[in-house]
């Protein structure tokens, strides 16, 4: 769990953060979450965000920060996570004593006491009963943006409301990590954001509103548990009283609706129409401003959290990091700038060698293996030698990128092209 302070020029004025596994091992969690024994279910402890947040409170407190300098905050939250609340909490949530840390008071509020995460795996029974719900996973995927996803949250309710339906039936509102952290400042269930909203495979993102398909084939009167949603800059109201007594807040501390981290971090690049940037990391992801999406089984379209009438794609790529590690390992003895220097003795276009590289079954597309072509598209078992077999990945990577991004209906502009 991370804060961040920022002054009206966007200075850093104060930053901290909590460390589930270190700062809070009572929990017992690993990389703060928990693996259960199928490998597939993977969960996080709702109390332990809430400890979390008081920990980086007092923190901030004893440092001698001035909550009552602050005018609005907001948040993000790991998208596909999903917190449920049970009957009567709205009034605990409410009324929590000052005098008590938060998590004293809301230990039980929660009908589901292990939360579902975005690594959770565990729900592809529930995938393919949602896709054939509504007429195929096309269908699915132009009415919500995405295919059915074993992570995103319809599939998950759908998944605890088969299982345990009497612990559905004791949940009064089920929330995103993002909703659930602004709840818990505004003293009141929180409205998920139309951008968080839309990586859950039940709202309609043309529409902004819920699908009532997908809401009935998942789990019954889903509607009311999971409130309307709103614009991801939504101002929701002031923060809650409780922060005012126990920290110093001022009462007229606005509440900015909070979204999920990939939208998040299309606002804080500054992305604008036409723009994409890419993240390089263990998986490579590509975000995308669009203004005409066009949602395919690849990818995933969501609202836009700068703008609500046009739209952000999201790509992920597994072999991102890894793979040019392994390649980096075996073509340039382990050096960076060995790989570098082989890269620029070849030429662009790599003379029409070309080479997808999947170590592990890739996402976008569905494909595991290598796979090397000559100039003249014979397909090459063989390795290519050593610097095009470096500019074949590197330029395989970056033409995947662009082609499924073009699928989901971003367009190369002329210039760029011309460039």
């Amino acid at each position: 769990l991370k804060v961040i302070a920022i002054d009206e020029h966007l200075r850093v004025i104060y930053e901290d953060n909590v460390h589930f596994d270190e700062d809070l091992p009572e929990f017992k969690t690993q990389g703060g979450v928990y693996i259960h024994s199928d490998r597939l279910t993977v969960t996080s402890p709702v109390l332990m965000w809430v400890k979390a947040l008081d920990m980086i409170l007092e923190k901030m407190k004893s440092s001698g920060f001035n909550f009552s300098q602050v005018r609005a905050l907001s948040g993000a939250g790991q998208q596909h996570g999903s917190v449920y609340w049970k009957k009567g909490s709205i009034q605990i949530l409410k009324n929590a004593s000052s005098e008590l840390p938060l998590h004293q008071s809301l230990k039980a509020c929660f009908s589901v006491s292990n939360s579902p995460i975005w690594m959770d795996s565990s729900t592809a029974s529930q995938c393919s009963a949602l896709e054939k719900a509504v007429g195929g996973a096309q269908h699915l995927a132009s009415v919500t943006g995405s295919r059915a996803y074993e992570r995103f949250t319809g599939n998950q309710i759908a998944k605890i409301y088969s299982q345990n339906p009497e612990v559905y039936m004791q949940t009064e509102r089920i929330s995103l990590v993002s909703s659930f952290a602004a709840s818990l400042f505004l003293g009141a269930y929180a409205p998920i954001d139309y951008s968080d909203g839309s990586g859950m495979n039940l709202l309609q993102i043309w529409e902004k509103v819920w699908s009532v398909s997908c809401l009935d084939a998942c789990a019954p009167g889903l509607e009311e548990k999971l409130g309307c949603p709103v614009p991801s800059h939504s101002v929701l109201g002031p923060i809650s009283p409780y922060y005012s007594q126990r920290y110093g807040f001022s009462p007229d501390c606005k509440i900015v609706a909070f979204t999920g981290d990939n939208p998040a971090s299309l606002a804080g690049m500054s992305l604008q129409e036409g723009d994409i940037a890419i993240s390089l990391g263990t998986s490579d992801t590509l975000f995308l401003w669009i203004q005409e999406p066009t949602p395919a089984l690849e990818g995933h379209i969501l609202c836009n959290p700068v703008d609500s009438q046009t739209y952000m794609a999201l790509l992920c790529f597994k072999n991102g990091s890894l793979m040019r590690e392994r390649i980096r390992d075996d073509c340039a003895s382990g050096s960076w700038d060995e790989f570098s220097k082989a890269l620029s003795s070849t030429v662009a276009g790599n003379n029409g060698n070309l080479g997808f590289y999947f170590d592990v079954m890739e996402i976008t597309p569905e494909a595991v293996g290598i796979h090397r072509f000559n100039r003249d598209d014979q397909k090459v078992v063989s390795d290519f030698p050593k610097e095009v077999e470096i500019r074949a990945l590197i330029e395989g990577q970056f033409m995947a990128k662009r082609i499924h991004a073009e699928k989901l209906g971003y367009k190369v502009s002329k210039y760029d092209e011309k460039a």
